[in-house]
């Protein structure tokens, strides 16, 4: 089975209006560039979006927020960016909060096939209205089900053809996870090497779980926001 494509848009051409998507990173860290320039090019609509964050006003998932491209969207935090903040108040996108502990268990969960968990995050706030709680041990436990999406949008440092991904750093902390947790997932790589090349002791990720992968290109790499102290004298 040959997984490479040659391009982010090839491997984008064939998610529908409407799907349910994944998308890796933890800020701007980590963040599928690529697949997602490649979703606005396309301009796919009524999307639900599932990641822990939403990106910022003209980078990442900002870009497909200012398109119109997506419906609702499920994540942890969303402070940096002012557009979803107005969409939410005029009511033109569903948007639920979500414990960040919780959301990285719900994602690993729905890629391990585990329905639901009992977590203390949430009891006796918001986050607790119409859910299920259960006494364990004499501390009250909400019951959270778990998260899955039609396509899982990665990035990772390494891969091979065959799918294997080698993470760095913080780029790290939703991507493996939502690998897992998509019925197609596609990951993008800064550097594609051939089967054997990698070291197994740092793969992170098996290409069991990968079902597309594409080397990419023209990297930004930013960062929210960058806070320097004056040089002393």
């Amino acid at each position: 089975m040959n997984k490479v494509y040659p391009t982010a848009d090839a491997a984008v051409a064939d998610i529908p209006h409407g799907a349910t998507l994944m998308l890796g990173g933890f800020g701007l860290c980590g963040i599928p560039e690529n697949l997602i320039a490649a979703l606005v090019r396309r301009g796919v609509k009524d999307l639900h979006t599932i990641s822990n964050n939403m990106g910022v006003d003209g980078f990442g998932m900002g870009l497909m927020l200012e398109a119109g491209m997506i419906t609702s969207h499920i994540g942890s935090y969303v402070g940096e960016n002012k557009l979803l903040e107005e969409k939410v108040i005029r009511g033109e996108l569903d948007l639920t909060l979500v414990p960040q502990g919780t959301l990285a268990e719900r994602i690993r969960a729905g890629g391990a096939g585990i329905p639901a968990f009992y977590t203390p995050a949430g009891v006796g706030t918001l986050v607790a209205e119409g859910k299920e709680t259960r006494e364990f041990d004499g501390k009250p436990y909400l019951l959270e089900r778990w998260l899955k999406a039609d396509f899982a949008l990665v990035k990772a440092w390494k891969g091979d053809t065959q799918g294997n991904l080698v993470y760095r750093k913080t780029a790290r902390n939703f991507n493996p996870m939502m690998a897992m947790a998509g019925r197609v997932t596609i990951a993008e790589v800064e550097e594609l090497v051939q089967p054997g090349q990698l070291n197994p002791d740092h793969i992170v990720t098996p290409g069991i779980y990968v079902q597309r992968i594409l080397q990419g290109v023209d990297y930004e790499k930013r960062i929210e926001r960058r806070t320097v102290r004056p040089r002393s004298a």
